[in-house]
């Protein structure tokens, strides 16, 4: 029996742009994920195998990154529909365009001198706790924690100065995005018996340290940055021992804008979500014992 084609479309999937809005010293961010699927003239291609008439997937990937520098975005939907009417008014072939945004909210992380550059993921972490004890009245251990806290700096970071052999091709720079999701334990000094601990009032001191430390600390690698944010934590909270952090290094790259004639001045970026670094470490008071196992911070 003969067949015929049906519905079809194709397109580039969860493409991550992040704009960056530089006004002075405050900056914005409009951070998107963008799924193009185009429909239209598509029988040849699927049929006899002719491309003439397919605009390539890298080509509508490139459009968003272009679009995103030379028109800026505005809101999700405007951005969207620019990209819809290009796609169809450009291309004979392509008599639909079906464009998805998701929008990732970013909250802005209050910071002393006049800083406007750092940002928090809005609605993103979960709280955690592990508390054991050996039933014993002595062995108690209560740990706090959180997990998928994203943060970013838009500025005032820098990676330079690393070690380079033969397959070393990572650029350094003087001025980067550093994004990372903070994932955390704590352990907690002695034991939550006598006089009850008012242990939402110590998770939300704990939580403001980290991102006051993260926003405010002039970073040269994100090992500096883990270190700083621990090290408020310790300092800022008697009851607290020992902090463990990991933190996943979000990358977000130049995106490279020459072959359409267009500068990139640390403006749109390409948000890699994988592979990724991971920097994890221990932070103690002195004289502390380590305590926290080392893969806690990385259950699921």
């Amino acid at each position: 029996m003969p067949t015929v084609l049906g519905q079809n479309q194709y397109g580039k999937a969860e493409t991550r742009v992040v704009r960056v809005t530089r006004e002075g010293p405050v900056h914005h961010i409009r951070d998107l994920n963008v799924s193009i699927a185009l429909s239209g003239a598509m029988d040849d291609v699927h049929t006899r195998g002719s491309n003439a008439g397919v605009l390539p997937t890298d080509t509508t990937k490139n459009t968003v990154f272009a679009f995103a520098k030379e028109y800026g975005i505005a809101s999700a939907e405007e951005f969207a529909v620019r990209l819809a009417r290009h796609f169809v008014s450009q291309q004979e072939t392509i008599h639909t365009a079906r464009i998805r945004v998701e929008e990732y909210g970013w909250d802005r992380i209050p910071a002393t001198g006049g800083a406007a550059h750092s940002f928090v993921r809005r609605g993103q972490e979960t709280r955690t706790a592990q508390v054991t004890y050996d039933g014993d009245g002595e062995s108690w251990q209560v740990l706090s924690g959180l997990k998928g806290l994203v943060v970013m700096n838009t500025t005032d970071s820098e990676f330079h100065g690393y070690v380079k052999d033969r397959y070393t091709t990572l650029p350094e720079t003087r001025d980067r995005i550093l994004a990372t999701e903070v994932n955390a334990f704590w352990r907690h000094a002695g034991r939550p018996e006598g006089e009850k601990p008012d242990w939402d009032a110590s998770y939300e001191r704990t939580r403001g340290h980290l991102l006051a430390a993260f926003a405010g600390t002039y970073s040269l690698s994100l090992q500096q940055t883990l270190y700083a944010m621990g090290s408020r934590v310790v300092d800022q909270e008697p009851g607290i021992d020992e902090i463990r952090l990991s933190l996943p290094n979000k990358h977000h790259f130049l995106a490279d804008l020459r072959p359409f004639g267009l500068d990139n001045d640390n403006e749109v970026y390409f948000a890699a979500d994988r592979p990724y670094g991971l920097i994890e470490a221990t932070v103690l008071r002195d004289g502390a014992t380590a305590a926290v196992p080392v893969d806690l911070t990385n259950l699921p």
